[in-house]
């Protein structure tokens, strides 16, 4: 924490760089819906129809799960339930970390703003989100709740380059949920940037989480999270 005057001020939220005692401090957290036919189809939506569409998180929802938020007393490798939901979800996800900003953005220069990658959880209250579409509400408390986005540290692409194709996977109790490639992506990432900027002016230390494959489903308090990207990272944590 930071003190100015009266007030105290959070740290900034930022995440490990693998290999840099350098830091990616976070500006903002940008999610792409729906970006696996598969799992589109699970939530009962036609993946053919539809254009990326966007949703957003606060940038301190996302969080070094390997670290825990000290300051708040979330300990390395735990989540805390949140409040006001029976039906919490996790959605696996790509993070994409931006590091050259920019608007209207060609998909052939898209990746040239990508600074590095990492691995993180989508974690959704389900039933809130449910009763927001089912009113034409937004979906903000459903997704942008506190320590919402558990993530690992990234790694950059000119370490591991820009993965197109890598198993994307996440387990419950030692049971395998999601299983599946990067590139059954319906926008792969050049794509998702391009569209976003049309809408925003992407900036340094902007986030995009890149959607999900199939098999979303429920964790409960106890439950045991393991979850990766081949070539990204991985990350462990318990629900408490």
């Amino acid at each position: 924490m930071t003190t100015s005057g009266p007030f105290t001020a959070p740290e900034p939220t930022s995440l490990p760089i693998v290999g840099s005692a350098e830091r990616f401090y976070v500006h903002r957290v940008y999610c792409v819906g729906r970006n696996y036919a598969a799992h589109a189809r699970e939530m009962g939506n036609d993946p053919e129809r539809e254009a990326p569409f966007f949703f957003a998180k606060p940038a301190d929802a996302v969080f070094a799960v390997d670290e825990g938020v000290s300051a708040y007393k979330v300990a390395p490798h735990t989540v805390p339930f949140p409040p006001e939901t029976d039906n919490l979800h996790y959605e696996m996800e790509l993070v994409v970390a931006i590091g050259v900003g920019g608007a209207d953005i060609a998909r052939a220069d898209a990746l040239t703003h990508v600074v590095g990658y990492g691995a993180g959880v989508d974690l959704t209250r389900r039933d809130l989100q449910d009763a927001a579409k089912a009113l034409r509400r937004p979906w903000d408390l459903a997704k942008g709740f506190d320590f919402s986005g558990p993530c690992t540290p990234l790694v950059t692409a000119n370490a591991i380059g820009h993965p197109a194709s890598a198993r994307i996977w996440l387990s419950v109790d030692g049971e395998t949920h999601q299983d599946g490639d990067l590139a059954d992506q319906i926008w792969p990432v050049p794509d998702v940037i391009a569209a976003l900027s049309r809408f925003v002016t992407l900036r340094p230390g902007d986030l995009i989480f890149t959607g999900t494959p199939a098999g979303v489903g429920r964790i409960e308090p106890g439950s045991v999270v393991t979850a990766g990207i081949d070539g990204v990272g991985d990350l462990t944590f318990r629900v408490v």
